[in-house]
């Protein structure tokens, strides 16, 4: 079974002990590509996930930088995300967009920031990777003035509704599910899982965060992803080697399109 993690933060320092491993047990797993989303700590560094995928051929980046990191953003930052979008190994642009669950930068800017890095994937014709929180309506309102549609891009870790899942999918999205799909309060959440078309599913694990059961509380890593698989495909009553080879060539067909096209 061929997997792949469309979202991990593997440079976050819980895997500082033991990186390597996890890479490891990832690929013992099945998961053969794992997309290193470079939020990192934010600006001024923009190339945690460049680096790692500078040092695995399996592993391919994103740019970006997240809302919670936003009032750090300058001119400055914008310029070096247009540079580093030109790297063979940067599929996309993200992870961006809103966060005011935690306000950890005003909203204003945030809005600001998460506008001009949506200039920037267009300009770059990159697909975007969407953070939302506590911010659905505002979201969909930016991606609208900024985008052209249908979107090239994901909503990642999905965790609204099927009303939500729809309006999503209408814009073009595709949606990243990770571990909430296994929480027992998430039952909306598998609902979107069991409306959305085959052809527009992703897998994730968004790790460190969100370990789904039956290693919830514990650190997520890449391997996990296989379980999301296995939960999506019980609950889309569908064979896990389906949903394994479909969100496998999904990715490829969002993320790798380009990269394939420039060799």
């Amino acid at each position: 079974m061929t997997l792949v993690d469309s979202h991990c933060h593997l440079d976050d320092p819980k895997f500082d002990a033991d990186r390597e491993a996890v890479i490891e047990r990832a690929l013992a797993a099945g998961v053969t590509r794992m997309l290193a989303v470079g939020t990192g700590n934010g600006p001024p560094d923009l190339e945690a996930g460049v680096r790692l995928a500078a040092a695995y051929p399996f592993i391919y980046a994103s740019v970006g930088v997240h809302p919670h990191d936003a009032s750090k953003a300058g001119e400055e930052t914008f310029a070096k995300l247009r540079e580093l979008a030109g790297l063979p190994k940067v599929v996309a642009i993200g992870e961006i967009g809103l966060d005011y669950h935690y306000d950890l930068s005003p909203r204003e800017t945030q809005r600001k920031v998460f506008e001009s890095q949506l200039r920037i994937a267009r300009e770059t014709g990159k697909p975007v990777i969407i953070h939302t929180r506590e911010a659905w309506d505002d979201t969909l309102a930016i991606l609208r003035s900024e985008l052209p549609l249908p979107v090239d891009g994901v909503m990642h870790c999905f965790t609204g509704d099927a009303r939500q899942a729809e309006q999503a999918l209408e814009m073009g999205f595709h949606l990243g599910f990770g571990g909430v799909i296994t929480f027992n309060s998430a039952e909306s959440v598998r609902e979107a899982a069991r409306i959305t078309p085959l052809d527009r599913l992703l897998i994730e694990t968004d790790c460190p965060y969100l370990a789904p059961v039956p290693h919830r509380g514990k650190r997520n890593e890449p391997a996990f992803v296989a379980v999301v698989a296995q939960r999506l495909a019980a609950l889309r009553n569908e064979n896990v080697e389906v949903v394994a080879c479909s969100t496998t060539r999904n990715f490829e067909r969002l993320c790798l399109r380009r990269t394939a096209e420039s060799e």
